[in-house]
Order: structure tokens, then C-alpha cells, then sequence
């Protein structure tokens, strides 16, 4: 139930939702190259955004082409770090939300 709540009003702040629309609009950028830079299908673009932003790195997909070896490179440096934000911001705020409720009880 917490975290239901903790969605919303993070969703009602317009600071939290921009932060989840850029978040958004990074990863949608990232599969759309590597989509067509790689040719892989749309699931395995969108994992391969994700999975790289968020530095697990499983390994099982890598850019062929240089064109994907480059955006990667690119795209790390930019998205890491709006990823990191957005992690960071959605704990903090459950956080927040979390001690709120227990200080109510």
C-alpha cells in the first residue's frame, strides 16, 4: 500500500514527473539507434538501453557497427548520470514517504 501511495505523489510532483519523462525519453532514444544502428528488434533495444544505463551489463548484447559503438559511448556518459538522478530520487521520496507514515502512526 505504501508504495502505491508513494507512486502517486511522486507522480503529482511536477519536478518528479519531469524527471520521469526525461528518464523516459533517454531510454525511447537509445532503443530507437540502437534499433536501427544494430537492427535488433525493439525488446532487445530497449533492454540493451536499460540494462547499459543502469550498469548491469549482462554482457549478452554489444554494439557491432561503429556508428552503435559510438552512440554508446555517448549515450553512457549522458544517460548514467539521469538514470543515477532518477533511482536516487524515486528512493529518497519512498524514503520520505516512509518515515512521514510512521511518525503519523
Amino acid at each position: 500500500m505504501v508504495f502505491f501511495k508513494t507512486l502517486i505523489s511522486f507522480l503529482k510532483d511536477e519536478d518528479y514527473r519531469d524527471l520521469l519523462l526525461t528518464t523516459t525519453f533517454i531510454i525511447i532514444v537509445g532503443s530507437m539507434v540502437y534499433h536501427y544502428l544494430e537492427g535488433w528488434n525493439w525488446v532487445d533495444s530497449v533492454y540493451f538501453s536499460v540494462i547499459t544505463l543502469t550498469t548491469v551489463g549482462y554482457g549478452d548484447f554489444s554494439p557491432q557497427t561503429d556508428g552503435g559503438k559510438l552512440f554508446t559511448i555517448f549515450y553512457i556518459v549522458i544517460g548514467i548520470g539521469i538514470i543515477l538522478t532518477f533511482v536516487n530520487t524515486i528512493y529518497n521520496h519512498y524514503a520520505n514517504i516512509k518515515s512521514q507514515n510512521k511518525k503519523g502512526e
